[in-house]
């Protein structure tokens, strides 16, 4: 038997909405939101949010939930992680980005159990289908193409695949959560930037140039479009109520 936990990274000093973990949604801060969510998942044995702010980790620890304080200094969410493992058993590590306040459990079950079936992956994530067209050239929501075999092949925060003629394809976005093996992601944090993540600003590039797999799952959530939803502007707030109200959720 695996033992898999998750690990919620947040930090206050977010470049385009600082504090947005402790941003107010239907009367919970955001990141209570994702803490719940989470916590609703068959697949978690345990749960932490690992921060290097004294604020997140004070409301954190308010409604019940466990910190992990870690450095202030790293550059991505991958290396806090990988940090906040170091003491902690474990196989299989999942990381769920904390601006995901509707993240469907589902989608948690989807993102390990590729590393549950196949002991050759060190690391799966999961997509869903771009349905917004106005989505497909927002730079905030990352694009992912995959392989016949279900691997990633690329992410961007351009349009991808560029249409180049009339040819009927799909678009698909990726969705924040990564599930790792424990050696994988402390060995993975320990690898140099590479040139393409530097420019994408996209951390699993970092896996993709060194020549690692990610094996990719197209979500099953009958409501993706919500589950699969990132907070990363004040505009995504104010989208986010809008298909709140739209869903009669309050």
């Amino acid at each position: 038997m695996c033992k898999v936990i998750g690990i919620i990274p947040a930090r206050y000093a977010s470049t385009r909405l600082p504090g947005k973990a402790l941003e107010d949604i239907l009367g919970k801060p955001m990141i209570q939101r994702v803490y719940e969510a989470c916590r609703k998942s068959e697949v978690l044995e345990s749960l932490y949010v690992a921060t290097d702010d004294e604020r997140i980790a004070t409301v954190v620890e308010k409604f019940g939930g466990t910190v992990i304080m870690t450095s202030p200094n790293h550059g991505s969410s991958t290396d806090r992680i990988a940090e906040a493992v170091v003491d902690l058993e474990a196989d299989v590590i999942v990381n769920i980005q904390g601006d995901y306040p509707y993240l469907d459990p589902i989608m948690i079950r989807e993102c390990v159990e590729p590393l549950l079936n196949d002991r050759t992956l060190p690391m799966a994530t999961v997509m869903r289908a771009l349905s917004n067209p106005t989505d497909l050239h927002n730079p905030d929501v990352v694009k992912i193409v995959v392989n016949l075999a279900g691997d990633a092949m690329y992410f961007s925060r351009s349009l991808l695949p560029f249409p180049r003629g009339y040819r009927a394809h799909n678009v698909y976005e990726h969705i924040g959560i990564f599930s790792y093996r424990r050696e994988f992601l402390i060995a993975f944090s320990k690898l140099p930037p590479t040139p393409l993540e530097q420019v994408e600003k996209l951390e699993q590039l970092r896996a993709l140039e060194h020549g690692h797999r990610i094996r990719v799952t197209l979500t099953q959530c009958e409501d993706s479009l919500l589950s699969g939803f990132s907070v990363d502007t004040a505009d995504d707030l104010d989208r986010l109520e809008y298909m709140l109200e739209k869903r009669g959720i309050a």
